[in-house]
């Protein structure tokens, strides 16, 4: 495992922790495949993303691009190469069977506000901010775009992506793009508690909700009740529902399988 992320486990809750404070957390190519890594080895119930200093992530490295332009290409293999992998880490999250947390203390910029919005949930401080700036140094925010949009209102991503604005967690609230708002000292409470809530339920349940509910919003709505008609029918022949039912009706708590 990078120094760039750092790793803790316990009781299934995966806790990974951006650590480059002095870039900001930037998500720079080495940050982006060890970060990819991370969750795609990932065997947990609940993975927490978190980062250390006064920003969640500033987005991409710009110090790194620039470099690049130094390149025989002018940097055009790399930067290609770079997207794609950014591309590569922000379905892993969304393809990965357990939930993923966002917990956020600080400002989330440009691929960093890519990263929440890519995050399951999304639990911020107060001081938190967001914004998908590329407009005002002239590179769109488009791959951000594509996390934003479907996580927040048509119009409100592209207030955010045409001005750039940051905008507080109170806001980021109200158009969706977080869950919850809290204090800094109550952050990491919250976003525990959260997760082990998550955790104690059946992780094969939740496997195959998380897995559904991401193909059945792209469908027309009777294409997703026949989908999901099917899902719920195979979910029912799973050992865990045999087993909450059963608990249900016997009064007793359930005892999931851990490793589904």
């Amino acid at each position: 495992m990078s120094d760039l992320v750092l790793r803790d486990v316990s009781d299934g809750i995966l806790r990974l922790t951006l650590n480059d404070p002095p870039t900001r957390n930037s998500l720079s190519e080495k940050m982006i495949e060890a970060l990819h890594a991370a969750i795609s080895g990932a065997e947990a119930r609940v993975i927490i993303l978190s980062a250390h200093g006064p920003a969640f992530s500033s987005g991409h490295n710009l110090k790194e691009i620039t470099a690049r332009r130094a390149d025989a290409d002018e940097g055009r293999r790399f930067f290609k190469n770079l997207f794609d992998k950014c591309a590569d880490l922000m379905l892993a999250i969304t393809n990965s069977p357990c939930p993923v947390i966002a917990e956020v203390d600080g400002l989330a910029s440009a691929a960093g506000c890519q990263l929440v919005a890519s995050c399951d949930l999304a639990i911020a401080t107060d001081r938190s901010t967001f914004c998908t700036p590329g407009v005002n140094i002239g590179l769109f925010c488009s791959t951000p775009m594509v996390a934003l949009t479907r996580t927040v209102t048509r119009k409100h991503a592209m207030e955010m992506l045409l001005t750039g604005d940051v905008i507080p967690a109170s806001e980021a609230l109200r158009m969706g793009l977080v869950n919850r708002v809290t204090t800094h000292n109550e952050l990491k409470t919250v976003t525990q508690e959260l997760a082990q809530k998550i955790a104690s339920k059946s992780g094969a349940a939740i496997k195959v909700g998380k897995q559904a509910f991401d193909r059945q919003a792209d469908m027309p709505v009777a294409e997703a009740y026949a989908y999901m008609a099917q899902v719920m029918a195979d979910n029912l022949l799973l050992a865990d529902a045999h087993e909450g039912i059963g608990a249900f009706v016997q009064k007793r708590k359930p005892a999931w399988d851990r490793n589904p």
